[in-house]
């Protein structure tokens, strides 16, 4: 089976003026056939996601008239805004709304299911998608809509932007990309206003971003990071808000959303696998977005220098949203209409800077955790995830049946480059059951096609194996398919064991149950609204690869070795060093230094091919 919304990096989409054009023309096609006789463009078969759908493909043909001089545009334009604003613009409250905090305003909002009282927890980050669709529809107004007409569309934008900064509470779902989205709209609105009343507008979205975003970031992995639905970051929403502060900084100017969206941009690098394939998150951990992600990764791929768009994403939504038939959906279109209208195009060659969290070489790569735990390792194509073992998750030495991985103390790393060789050692204090303080030294080395992993502890009492990894997913072509397998060599003894239980806390790679399902399962909330990341620790087991200690290590110590991405014979030799241990392989000699590193406690590591 594949995995249904990783697909093709996003920068193999073509992005060319030409391409661009040929986008507009299918949706301007599809647009006129659609639109009905009362100037509805939504999807017939859309519920949910609708107050801006309409609105959002009103955009697009307003861009594509600007672009093309189409003559049946125009009248398309007025009918379906004429249409939005006489029946998809409330001003009585939505029974059951909960984040109000005026009560009968009589300002504008949009519904995300038009019913009322059907589903009123979404109409918050509805109307401010609306407000986005609507500003890209007022940038357009030029020569396409009569003077009443855009006044009105104005003075329903202006009071979108009130109803969310005075009427309700901000960001009530605490989802960075609404957030962050919601500041764009009101500085796009801005420009819009006469200057008395846009200054204040331009103030209030500044300040809204700095006191109700900035100020509540979340650190994950060394870096400060826009919230996303109570967690640190979402690999469907944390690009999209990558996107919004492109945007921020593109309509602005200001450097705030520049420095915060190359934090975050650097961010996304180093969790990101070579081959664009990431998991996890607080809302969604595989549903990844696919157009909502370009406008930010290709911004700021450029302001980092690094080839962002190998983000594996759903390329079924690669140019908009659409439906099960295919059927073109406005929602998110404002997406579509900025990327159209940033000349930016990719940067897609790696950086050369070095990343605590990353590893990187070639076709292999290892993304840390924030205890500098592999969180994901790739090679030859494979993905193995952390592998849990007794409730613990994680990849590290294993004694009666006692993870050693979660540190006690600093955890120091030590990057190291040659002309063909990337290494990083990484050593961090545990305890094991007894409460015994263990040093744990790992040592990865990649030469862009394999990956040697080294992992030497203080002797322990029982026999114990390296946790090295659950076997997970595989590039196929364009897609990623699942897998229970890795081409991985150990020079102990190695096995592929699976969980013996059948409930939702014990995964087995070789079902057809994906993480995110698994995760879900194990959630407090429902799918969706639950934290994907939080049910995943909940996960006994897992298929797990287990690497046997070597024969002939110093005497003092157990060390691990397994090699990940190539097949045949594995005989690394490993011999006391003073301080610390000598390791070869049929490709370099690393001397790892000893516990105590060098003058200030700092990993010491010499490497030679």
């Amino acid at each position: 089976m594949h995995l249904p919304y990783q697909r093709g990096p996003l920068h193999d989409l073509a992005d060319t003026p030409v391409a661009y054009g040929t986008v507009l023309a299918e949706v301007t096609e599809e647009a006129l056939e659609r639109i009905t006789p009362e100037g509805n463009l939504e999807h017939p078969g859309a519920v949910l996601d609708v107050g801006d759908t309409s609105l959002g493909i009103t955009a697009l043909l307003a861009l594509a008239w600007q672009r093309t001089q189409d003559p049946r545009v125009p009248e398309a334009v007025r009918r379906s805004l004429s249409f939005h604003l006489r029946e998809r613009v409330y001003t009585q409250d939505n029974p059951g709304y909960p984040n109000l905090r005026v009560r009968n305003s009589g300002l504008p909002y949009a519904r995300y299911v038009i019913e009322a009282g059907a589903h009123p927890i979404g109409d918050w980050p509805s109307t401010v998608w609306a407000l986005l669709q609507a500003v890209n529809v007022l940038d357009a107004a030029d020569g396409l809509l009569d003077g009443a007409q855009r006044a009105e569309l104005l003075a329903v934008a202006h009071g979108y932007w009130r109803w969310l900064t005075e009427a309700t509470f901000f960001d009530p779902q605490q989802a960075g990309n609404q957030a962050i989205g919601c500041v764009v709209g009101g500085l796009m609105l801005a420009r819009h206003l006469p200057s008395a009343e846009g200054e204040p507008v331009r103030a209030r979205a500044l300040a809204l971003y700095a006191d109700g975003i900035r100020a509540r970031r979340v650190r994950d992995r060394g870096a400060l990071l826009p919230p996303e639905h109570g967690g640190a970051y979402d690999n469907n929403y944390g690009p999209i808000s990558l996107s919004f502060l492109a945007q921020a900084h593109r309509i602005s100017g200001e450097e705030v959303f520049a420095r915060d969206g190359e934090a975050l941009a650097r961010y996304i690098d180093a969790r990101l696998t070579n081959g664009g394939f990431d998991i996890g998150g607080p809302r969604y951990s595989e549903q990844h977005s696919g157009f909502e992600s370009v406008l930010g990764l290709r911004y700021f791929s450029r302001r980092i220098a690094s080839d962002l768009g190998r983000y594996r994403g759903d390329t079924l939504w690669g140019r908009h949203a659409v439906h099960p038939d295919g059927g073109i959906d406005g929602h998110f279109a404002f997406m579509l209409v900025w990327q159209i209208q940033d000349p930016t195009r990719w940067h897609r060659t790696p950086s050369t800077a070095v990343a605590r969290h990353q590893l990187r070489a070639g076709t292999v790569s290892v993304a840390f955790d924030d205890r500098m735990t592999p969180a994901l390792i790739e090679a030859a194509g494979t993905y193995c995830l952390a592998a849990a073992v007794d409730r613990r998750h994680g990849f590290g030495p294993v004694v009666d049946g006692f993870l050693l991985c979660r540190p006690m103390g600093e955890v120091r790393v030590r990057d190291v480059r040659t002309a063909d060789l990337a290494a990083k050692l990484v050593t961090k204090p545990v305890v094991d059951r007894d409460h015994v303080l263990r040093h744990v030294r790992s040592l990865y080395v990649t030469d862009g096609t394999s990956l040697w992993v080294t992992v030497a502890v203080e002797r322990l009492g029982a026999e114990p194996y390296l946790l090295a990894g659950l076997p997970y997913a595989a590039d196929d072509g364009d897609r990623v398919r699942r897998t229970a397998e890795a081409l991985v060599a150990s020079a102990g003894d190695l096995r592929l064991t699976h969980p013996r239980g059948q409930a939702p806390d014990h995964f087995d790679t070789r079902t057809q149950t994906t993480q995110e399902q698994a995760a879900f399962a194990l959630a407090a909330d429902p799918r969706g609204y639950g934290d994907p990341d939080e049910g995943w620790r909940h996960l006994v087991s897992s298929s797990a690869l287990e690497a046997g200690p070597v024969a002939g290590a110093p005497q003092d110590l157990h060390v691990f070795a397994v090699r990940y991405g190539t097949p045949g014979p594995f005989t690394p030799a490993f011999e006391a060093a003073t301080p610390g241990l000598t390791v070869r392989t049929e490709a370099f000699t690393a001397l790892v230094g000893g516990i105590d590193g060098d003058a200030h406690g700092n990993p010491e590591l010499t490497l030679h091919g």
